[in-house]
């Protein structure tokens, strides 16, 4: 069996900016889109989860090590919106009032409305839980697809991920692996083609599939 190392194509001693670049790379690499296979793919979401919790693949606890921590909450009440409603009724992301006026629209429930997040599960999982088919490919934090823009509150997330310093400034997060770590948050949904962030996307077929099966 590999070693989470090997299938990364990495020295067991590479520092994590290494890590980060090749788990990139071998994201790509395997992604099914890109000619790979969901076996492959698999294998390297799951080395790259190895290599942070500091388990050489032998036997052993796998401790969380090198990941943020989620923080135990209670369910978070989350206010979502579709950012391609706002073309559609000549809003403005920074408007103080975009949710008011989502609200007063009476928009369907898949581009506004609230959802209750448990502790521990990821912003993407919850709005799937609950019946929604939001964007995202690699589920692990590679990609740009899952972007959410956090107008309020905040949305903890793994230590290691593609967005630059600057996407954080912003307020983008990724809902693939991020937690609420706030009682409310107000999150746009769907922001993958906001400047910046359609380098770091992948192929977004599981999301095109989600809707044309629903």
């Amino acid at each position: 069996m590999k070693s989470p190392f090997d299938v990364l194509g990495i020295d067991p001693d590479a520092d994590d900016a290494a890590v980060v670049r090749a788990y990139r790379r071998r994201v790509k690499e395997t992604h099914p889109d890109h000619g790979g296979s969901a076996d492959e793919f698999q294998a390297v979401l799951t080395a790259y989860e190895r290599v942070l919790s500091g388990d050489d693949g032998e036997a052993g606890d796998t401790d969380s090590e090198g990941v943020e921590e989620r923080p135990p909450r209670e369910e978070t009440r989350v206010e979502y919106l579709n950012y391609e409603v706002l073309d559609d009724y000549d809003w403005d992301l920074d408007d103080d009032a975009l949710f008011q006026k989502a609200s007063d629209e009476g928009l369907d429930p898949a581009d506004y409305g609230r959802i209750l997040v448990h502790p521990h599960e990821f912003l993407l999982e919850a709005a799937e839980n609950r019946g929604f088919a939001w964007p995202y490919a690699c589920r692990g934090g590679a990609c740009a697809n899952c972007a959410v823009a956090v107008m309020e509150g905040e949305l903890s997330m793994p230590v290691n991920h593609i967005l630059p310093p600057e996407m954080l400034d912003r307020g983008i997060r990724l809902s693939c692996n991020g937690v609420p770590a706030t009682d409310e948050m107000k999150v746009i949904y769907n922001v993958k083609h906001r400047p910046g962030l359609e380098e770091l996307r992948l192929p977004p077929r599981p999301f095109e599939q989600a809707h044309s099966e629903g």
